[in-house]
């Protein structure tokens, strides 16, 4: 088996290295997961407020929500300002390339200027789903950073080690 080709069937790829830091105090969490782009965008209004957001792969449908389930009034007919912070956060943390790729959006990722070039290569419409899967994979990566450094096992992550 060739290099590239081994390559393709890792899981777990290299990170890229961001031309600035990520700003988590707007978006805390981002992830392609489960056939989405996903994640959680803070409120600028209410510190206690978050917003959970996904693009979905395939379909382009999208939905925002706060982490009760309760929609996002600025998400009429078309992504609210949350999905679009969680789209300039994601291009910033995976790339262009690789969301093209993993979203199946019919773009050239070398012409990827900004968010608003994938916004508009989404074309799905708003679509409920439940907000707590998103939002508890977001409450365990809390848990995981806020973890002191150690070199010891970690119980709860021993489905890692082979």
């Amino acid at each position: 088996m060739s290099d590239s080709t081994d390559s393709t069937l890792r899981s777990v790829t290299k990170p890229r290295q961001l031309p600035r830091p990520r700003k988590v105090n707007k978006v805390p969490f981002v992830e392609l997961y489960a056939g989405r782009l996903q994640g959680v965008v803070s409120s600028k209004s209410d510190i206690r407020r978050v917003y959970v957001s996904y693009f979905e792969a395939g379909t382009g449908n999208f939905y925002c929500s706060t982490n009760n389930n309760r929609p996002c009034g600025g998400l009429r007919g078309s992504p609210c300002k949350h999905l679009q912070e969680l789209l300039k956060e994601a291009l910033l943390q995976f790339g262009a390339e690789r969301i093209v790729n993993y979203m199946g959006l019919e773009l050239d990722p070398a012409k990827v200027s900004g968010h608003y070039d994938l916004l508009r290569a989404f074309k799905g419409g708003a679509h409920k789903v439940e907000a707590g899967m998103v939002f508890s994979r977001f409450l365990t990566y809390l848990h995981y950073v806020s973890l002191p450094a150690t070199t010891a096992p970690i119980p709860e992550m021993t489905w890692f080690v082979r």
